[in-house]
């Protein structure tokens, strides 16, 4: 997901002396390590199971503790975006780009491929340096900065696309070697092991290394990984791509529920149907730069266009028929498509089988970027 360029990493705790897996994100103020976001080697698992020396354990059944995220007011704003702009040679990736995100929301970033929204999150997390423009994140106006800064860029966790997890590794011991990079131990870090496997549904599966997991466990585990810290803000890219529709099910239920505890989260998706069931609000951008932005029932009033009702008559002589007939199907758009088809039962019209489709979020995106492809 991230262009490749170079970024200092801050991190505290114990310095074990591996590579992080790609794109993983830590923040913290103690020490650094310049460099850039590092690669998997093989060799360093070794290193990392012999510093963790994690102990085969089970759950016992102790009480689960939910994440004490940031609980500010409904309208604090947590993100501050302002002018943002960044170009890569003459090509503009993101143009003039200004929002805020309230704490608290989940706020859907839709665009299509190339539209700067890779640009946008990289430039959020502190990964890329805008070429204009300021980012702030933080819960209120003597308490933010912009993410370059440790102290705030740790108040961001993210759940990559790729997934940064060991595969070599049990769950407990990724959950502890991540939780240790944000310096985390004893009792703190053993709550917060507990309450991810639990937050997971993975409890079961500890002990098992995570090469064994489905695509849907893995994806599962990626989000509590990026929790582990509690931070106020989650960026999740494509948190269900791959996955059955069960753990799909799952996963957006866990989103709902740290939504619910107050953690301000970003959401990047090609599944429209996602958005629209998670999202506070939406900005879709093209381009570089901003094309809209609404709750999703605001934007598929404005932009949506009208229902479509599709039908199969069995008999409608001597009734004027709105839209299309093509011998016995008929087609037609309309703003209040219950009225219209009660109305023309009235009349006489007697349908075989009805269709109703509604504007949705996808009918929203079609409209105001076009069905053109966009290759990469």
């Amino acid at each position: 997901m991230f262009p490749d360029s170079a970024a200092p990493i801050h991190c505290h705790g114990e310095e074990f002396g591996t590579r992080l897996p790609e794109n993983f994100l830590i923040a913290d103020s103690r020490k650094t390590i310049p460099g850039r976001f590092f690669t998997t080697a093989a060799a360093s698992v070794l290193q990392i199971r012999r510093r963790l020396s994690v102990a085969a354990e089970r759950s016992r059944g102790r009480r689960i503790l939910m994440p004490e995220s940031c609980r500010q007011d409904e309208f604090t704003q947590m993100i501050r975006i302002t002018n943002l702009r960044k170009r890569f040679g003459s090509q503009v990736a993101v143009d003039d780009l200004s929002l805020q995100i309230n704490a608290g929301e989940t706020f859907g970033l839709l665009g299509p491929n190339g539209a700067g929204k890779t640009t946008t999150i990289s430039m959020i997390v502190g990964y890329l340096n805008p070429d204009h423009g300021v980012i702030e994140v933080g819960h209120s106006a003597d308490r933010c900065g912009p993410p370059q800064d440790a102290d705030f860029r740790k108040l961001i966790g993210i759940a990559p696309q790729t997934l940064s997890l060991y595969d070599e590794l049990t769950a407990n011991e990724n959950l502890e070697f991540f939780a240790r990079l944000y310096g985390l131990n004893g009792s703190a870090l053993r709550t917060r092991r507990e309450w991810a496997l639990e937050f997971s549904g993975l409890v079961e599966r500890r002990c098992d290394r995570v090469g064994t997991f489905s695509g849907g466990m893995k994806r599962r585990l990626n989000l509590a990984v990026a929790m582990m810290h509690q931070p106020g803000i989650l960026l999740l890219d494509e948190p269900t791509v791959g996955v059955d529709p069960q753990s799909r099910h799952y996963i957006l239920d866990c989103i709902q529920q740290l939504s619910s505890t107050g953690v301000t989260i970003i959401y990047t998706t090609h599944s429209m149907a996602e958005v629209q069931r998670l999202a506070d609000r939406v900005a879709i951008i093209d381009h570089g730069r901003m094309i809209a932005l609404d709750t999703v029932p605001r934007l598929i009033a404005s932009h949506g266009g009208k229902s479509v009702v599709t039908a199969k008559l069995r008999r409608a002589a001597g009734v004027s028929l709105p839209g299309t007939v093509d011998r016995d199907q008929l087609r037609f758009e309309s703003d209040d498509p219950v009225q219209d088809v009660a109305a023309l039962k009235q009349q006489g019209v007697d349908f075989q089988t009805l269709q109703i489709a509604q504007p949705d979020l996808e009918s929203v995106f079609l409209k105001l970027t076009g069905r053109s492809l966009r290759d990469e």
